[in-house]
């Protein structure tokens, strides 16, 4: 697991703006013309403030080692110097252009629940000598820590996993600092045949309907129900009363 903390990793002071009147999509869009992308800074016991934050700022942060795990320090007039995190963001679906983002207050004395990334390192001997394929099954494994004990990644060496070789959470380094919050046994990586990759997309093709063929209604063939029909005997007429 490597020691860099995000505050060496990430020095950066992120200045916030307060933003006043009505907080509707049109205000936002305002913003966001004006250069700027609109945020929300809560947490710590502390009211949620409506701000704007510059997106080359926020960006070199989600783009950075830690990305999203990174703790800042946050500046707005007249208020304490707050340490952060992002929380969530959202994306314009077309452009992908920041939209908005949640800010939340750290306190370095509160343990933290967060996800962080699986670094692995490596070609494993099984891809090199059996031609197997390394499935990365487990990209982030959830951790309780310190803010100060925040790993950016955490590295997993792969070069020693032969074919059908597995790397558990429990194989992960392990450390006081950090605990693991998902189950020991949980797949982190594992190295597979060729044949046992393309197995499941054998199986999905079978099971699929052949292309242009038509589908089977589910209550029944139109000529089952005319055979069926046909082979009812007919029901004999009642002679009519004589008066």
């Amino acid at each position: 697991m490597p020691d860099e903390r995000n505050e060496r990793e990430m020095p950066e002071v992120v200045i916030a703006k307060p933003r006043v009147g009505k907080f509707t999509k049109n205000a936002a869009r305002r913003v966001r013309v004006a250069g700027k992308i609109p945020a929300v800074l809560y947490g710590a016991g502390s009211d949620p403030v409506a701000v704007e934050v510059d997106p080359k700022q926020i960006c070199r942060i989600l783009y950075s080692e830690a990305g999203h795990n990174t703790i800042f320090d946050v500046e707005i007039a007249g208020q304490p110097t707050a340490k952060a995190m992002i929380v969530d963001w959202q994306r314009e679906p077309i452009n992908d252009e920041l939209i908005h983002i949640d800010l939340k207050r750290i306190a370095l004395d509160k343990v933290l629940h967060l996800k962080v990334r699986i670094k692995l390192l490596g070609i494993p001997v099984g891809v090199k000598t059996s031609g197997g394929i390394l499935d990365h099954v487990l990209r982030e494994v959830e951790v309780e820590c310190l803010p100060t004990d925040i790993p950016s990644h955490i590295d997993v060496d792969v070069s020693n996993l032969g074919l059908h070789g597995v790397i558990r959470v429990s194989d992960l380094p392990h450390s006081g600092s950090v605990k693991f919050l998902n189950a020991e046994d949980a797949t982190v990586a594992h190295v597979v045949s060729i044949r046992e990759e393309a197995a499941p997309a054998a199986d999905a093709a079978a099971a699929a309907p052949a292309a242009g063929e038509p589908e089977v209604a589910k209550k029944g063939k139109p000529e089952d129900a005319a055979k069926a029909g046909a082979a009812k005997p007919a029901e004999a007429k009642k002679p009519a009363a004589k008066k």
